[in-house]
């Protein structure tokens, strides 16, 4: 059995380490977009602080929810990416691609998750009401009115397939405000990806000439491939730079 001492000790050293993981919280909260960080300083997927003490969304959502939700879910999430990410390495290194369709997708799977749960813990850390500003115009000129735009939402959201999400996202390409569901975390994506290029393998794209030859399909691609154009869209998607 542990002394008094031992277990004051470890008594204080597990109340010494909630104060510093909620002053972690509080910090981490105050830190304007930390949110959106999906990376740590080693450039390896790592999930943010929480925005908030486990139990501040209750009754809505338990404590005890919310830490497993977090460190049982959205923690591993971040670590399978990094995983994931590390087996696709070493292929390039060994030329060894036995086992790239399952990398890619256990990748894009687990990024998914790790993006979404980011932006999940904002979407529920407020206080409730409706949409002010220019999200409740957005929602007129889009959907009407709140009330039809709350009703399609929460249908969409408990009609969502299996396992996944009621999405509400804006297009920047047509500038609507859309509710969307997704399946799982992913449709072999990564959301919120801007690409610079992209090359059409459905067997339509290339079945008349190449029938079931895919790889010569795509070989002669690069022979064709417009780098000058992915090359700009590169830099419309990067943050602009402030010119010396």
């Amino acid at each position: 059995m542990k002394s008094r001492r031992t277990f004051l000790h470890d008594t204080a050293a597990v109340g010494a380490g909630m104060m510093l993981s909620r002053a972690q919280m509080v910090h981490a909260a105050s830190v304007p977009g930390y949110v959106d960080r999906l990376v740590n300083a080693d450039g390896k997927y790592a999930a943010a602080p929480l925005p908030f003490a486990y139990d501040a969304l209750e009754p809505a959502i338990d404590a005890r929810t919310v830490e497993l939700h977090y460190n049982f879910h959205h923690k591993p999430a971040a670590a399978a990416a990094n995983k994931a990410e590390e087996a696709l390495a070493k292929a390039r290194e060994t030329n060894d691609f036995a086992l790239v369709k399952f990398h890619t997708k256990e990748l894009a799977f687990q990024l998914s998750s790790h993006i979404l749960h980011t932006i999940y813990w904002t979407s529920i850390s407020g206080k409730g009401g409706e949409p002010k500003g220019d999200l409740a115009k957005a929602i007129d000129t889009n959907f009407g009115s709140y009330e039809k735009f709350r009703t399609q939402l929460m249908a969409a959201t408990i009609a969502t397939e299996a396992s996944g999400w009621g999405v509400v996202g804006y297009l920047p390409a047509t500038g609507k405000l859309m509710i969307l569901q997704c399946e799982n975390h992913q449709k072999l994506t990564a959301w919120g990806i801007q690409p610079i290029l992209v090359l059409d393998v459905f067997e339509h794209a290339y079945y008349l000439k190449y029938q079931n030859r895919r790889n010569e399909y795509v070989n002669q691609l690069f022979s064709i491939i417009n780098w000058d154009n992915a090359a700009m869209r590169l830099q419309a998607a990067m943050p602009s730079r402030a010119t010396v």
